[in-house]
């Protein structure tokens, strides 16, 4: 489903990412571990369109990144960190917009919005403005947002950040839950709970690529982590 080939990414002098070559399968949940400034944040945004490589290929559901970037970003829902909302907007009214923005046709957005809604658990709160969610709630829209359109990659970046542990342990079991139904790809700087969620892990230093493991054969994610670091 994404294919990276010898990815390399530089801002100026600064290398981000260094001759990454990584292959995902279709309905595979992957973990991205590192610390902070490994490369993480810098590779996803370059699956999602939103930075290109400086060498190298990347390719979504078989289109080239650089070559065919609209086919590319079609296939790919993003969750940022920070998760950015429209605060204004009632729950029902963001994630039509979202949907529209997407290209699903003006006919099937409220189908759209229902199903994902039914499946993130949100359709509780679907005429409660944006600004009244609680941060698990949020989280949970923000992953809504990216699924409306039914891309074939969804991209999460740090999902449990700043969560409390309750809402931590109800985003791990939401991703498991997507597994098989679309790929996953998520980030994070903490080892348990890349433990917990992911089928494989790959992990990051300094933009290069360390290693890619099986978490069905990784026993101790932390020995693994610290010999590698």
């Amino acid at each position: 489903m994404v294919e990276l080939r010898n990815v390399t990414k530089r801002y100026g002098a600064h290398l981000a990412v260094r001759d990454v070559t990584l292959s995902v399968a279709e309905g595979e949940v992957l973990g991205l571990l590192g610390p902070n400034g490994s490369g993480k944040t810098t590779l996803l945004r370059m699956l999602t369109g939103a930075h290109t490589p400086t060498s190298g290929q990347l390719t979504v559901a078989g289109f080239d990144s650089v070559r065919q970037p609209l086919e590319a970003r079609r296939r790919v829902g993003y969750v940022p960190e920070s998760h950015p909302l429209y605060d204004h907007m009632r729950v029902r009214e963001m994630l039509s917009f979202m949907a529209a923005l997407r290209g699903v046709e003006r006919g099937a957005i409220r189908g759209a919005v229902g199903e994902v809604a039914e499946s993130l658990s949100v359709d509780d709160v679907l005429e409660t403005p944006v600004r009244h969610l609680s941060r698990g709630y949020r989280q949970r829209v923000a992953i809504a947002q990216a699924l409306v359109h039914r891309p074939s990659v969804l991209v999460l970046d740090e999902p449990t950040n700043g969560l409390d542990p309750r809402q931590i342990i109800e985003t791990r079991n939401l991703i498991r839950g997507l597994a098989g139904r679309c790929t996953v790809i998520m980030s994070s700087h903490i080892l348990s709970e890349i433990a917990r969620t992911v089928d494989r892990v790959a992990i990051l230093l300094r933009g290069g690529l360390l290693t890619v493991r099986s978490m069905a054969e990784t026993p101790d994610l932390e020995a693994l982590f610290l010999s590698l670091a």
